[in-house]
């Protein structure tokens, strides 16, 4: 169970706490700030589960525990700050699971440490406290009528984790079978014997399959080799051993060269993600290549640029940038004004930064405004120190020239608004409608075709649902994810809850007020004990926007009947608009689904 680092929350590297199923040879990519790898990299392994934030202490399986099958196969994972243990629910995916989250056990404050079964009484005992709090023990059975008989605990062989465990056995040292056994699997449908066999090649002579990987006709096949290659062969500069080394150029032209004979826009997406990373790892570990050959690489992106997905368009964001390719200060810009939410916008600016090709007055302008509006951006507690690094990094590129021209909008100061106010200025001159269900209701069943899809991602981010909701891979994490919102609502029903926030909240989200012996209340979230403090969250658009109080000066604490989310969000749209919104988020964001038909 892994930690996040609160830190980085609302920025694109942010990592929430994780559950990770620990595999030979794989990279989770712990780095330090923006550094951390986002699960699309194909040289790392992605969660069995996201959770969310949270502070992880203690895990245990629920073997041993007098609990229905379903408990005792459970795996049971803690977090100390949101005061939740989880019952993870595991199911075989190929080599590995996937799994999905039950809370088991919440309250708050309950800074959860660890937990038993005990084997005695087939009870399960788990323990609070930390940081000076109070310490408690508690026993949890079950009563009801399922059964509890001991399950099977013999571990299931199924033929890819076999084939998968059989790859990993050539780990850590060299056999003249391995690179034989592990080739044909460069390009398994099942991402980790993919990562595994990559692996085993990594453990081998490259005098083995070094040609082998350059000429590999598959370019499945030799995108994966040819990234072992790399990471073996190159040196990143960190970890070289003294300034006059030299880097190995004759291998970095040879990747390169075989890389360029391959057709960029013909590859798959998951092997043009495996591409442009594969580059990045030569640049770093190589450095970057001549004139000629950088214009080579430039000249066969640049047609693919922007791509249709964020994880794409991320990659060649940084590495045209890396490049000092012309187009992409105006295609960068592009993308910042067209993503519907902070992350990405943040990302293409941050790749943006050491870029000094390619700038108009205009482009220059438009970033500089960017700045402005980013300021209001709400994240973790180093978020506005990462705005203002991006920021100077930004300027350190302009010439004198563009210094002198965009003086002013340089000097000029944000104008800080909350998120709240910043809804109100993109709908700034309409006039407001408080919507009930008797005026939208009907809608919901009769007028859900033909919807605009642009319309309702446009709507989506306007209306400050990314302040508070994880969306695919974008948003606040305050507030349940509405990526698998289609599985779970109709149109109807999802309309309700915007409309009525506080008919029904989640339990995972619900406030608690804190009344004080003085009589004065205060809402928020538990977001940290320490001795007699508890700290709570009091805006959950802002994850900064904290309240510390005494517990000897708490009165009582109770769980609020009143959603943290605001009501009259959708009174700035139109009908249409608010069907468009239901739809973009009811589809998953799929703009072929039958809603945009």
């Amino acid at each position: 169970y892994d930690a996040d680092m609160e830190y980085d929350f609302n920025t694109p590297w942010y990592r929430p706490t994780r559950v990770n199923h620990v595999l030979s040879g794989a990279e989770y990519g712990w780095r330090n700030g923006a550094g951390k790898y986002p699960e699309f990299y194909p040289d790392t392994v992605p969660a069995t589960l996201n959770i969310g934030p949270g502070s992880p202490t203690g895990t245990r399986f629920g073997y041993g525990a007098k609990f229905p099958a379903r408990y005792q196969n459970a795996f049971y994972i803690l977090d100390w700050s949101w005061g939740k243990i989880y019952a993870v629910h595991l199911e075989e995916d190929g080599s590995s699971y996937k799994g999905t989250k039950e809370e088991f056990v919440t309250s708050a404050p309950l800074p959860v440490t660890d937990l038993i079964v005990h084997p005695q009484d087939q009870a399960m005992y788990f323990a609070i406290g930390g940081r000076r709090v109070q310490s408690g023990l508690y026993r949890v059975t079950y009563v009801g009528d399922e059964p509890t008989n001991p399950v099977d605990m013999t571990p299931k062989v199924t033929p890819m984790r076999k084939l998968r465990h059989r790859l990993e056995k050539f780990h850590g040292h060299a056999h003249m079978e391995a690179v034989s056994a592990a080739w044909p699997h460069l390009n398994h449908k099942d991402r980790y014997i993919r990562n595994a066999a990559r692996v085993v090649l990594e453990h081998q002579p490259t005098v083995q399959w070094e040609s082998k990987a350059l000429n590999e006709p598959m370019p499945d096949r030799r995108i994966p080799a040819l990234l072992a290659l790399a990471r073996l062969k190159g040196i990143a500069p960190s970890h070289r051993p003294e300034a006059g080394h030299s880097v190995n150029a004759a291998v970095r032209d040879q990747i390169l060269d075989s890389l360029l004979e391959l057709d960029f826009a013909a590859l798959s997406h998951d092997d043009q993600l495996g591409y442009v990373r594969l580059l990045e790892i030569v640049f770093v570990r190589f450095g970057k290549p001549s004139p000629a050959k950088v214009s080579a690489i430039v000249g066969k992106l640049d047609p693919s640029f922007p791509a249709d997905t964020f994880e794409l368009n991320w990659l060649l964001c940084e590495t045209m940038a890396f490049l000092q390719a012309p187009s992409t200060a105006s295609k960068g810009m592009a993308l910042i004004a067209s993503a519907e939410s902070q992350e990405p916008q943040m990302e293409y600016a941050r790749s943006l930064r050491f870029l000094k090709a390619g700038w108009t007055p205009e482009l220059r302008e438009q970033q500089l405004e960017w700045f402005l509006k980013a300021a209001n951006y709400q994240g973790g507690a180093s978020f506005t120190k990462f705005i203002e690094f991006i920021r100077n990094d930004s300027l350190a590129t302009f010439t004198d020239a563009e210094m002198a021209l965009h003086a002013d909008l340089i000097a000029q100061e944000p104008e800080s608004m909350s998120v709240i106010e910043n809804l109100g200025t993109m709908f700034a001159g309409r006039s407001m409608t408080d919507w009930t269900m008797d005026d939208l209701g009907d809608s919901t069943r009769t007028d859900m075709k033909n919807r605009n899809f642009e319309n309702g991602k446009k709507m989506f981010s306007g209306s400050a649902c990314f302040a508070c909701h994880r969306f695919g891979n974008a948003g606040g994490m305050t507030g349940p994810d509405l990526t698998g919102a289609r599985g779970q609502y109709s149109a109807h029903d999802l309309l309700d809850q915007i409309i009525n926030p506080s008919k029904v909240i989640s339990d995972q989200f619900a406030p608690i007020v804190v009344t004080l012996k003085d009589g004065d209340t205060i809402t928020g979230v538990v977001v940290n004990l320490n001795g007699n403090n508890v700290t709570l969250n009091t805006d959950l658009t802002n994850p900064n926007q904290r309240v510390n109080v005494a517990r000897n000066k708490v009165e009582s604490i109770e769980i609020s009947d009143v959603s943290p989310m605001p009501p009259g969000l959708l009174s700035m749209l139109t009908k249409d608009e608010i069907l468009d919104l239901l739809a973009y988020v009811l589809s998953g964001g799929d703009d072929s689904n039958a809603m945009f038909q």
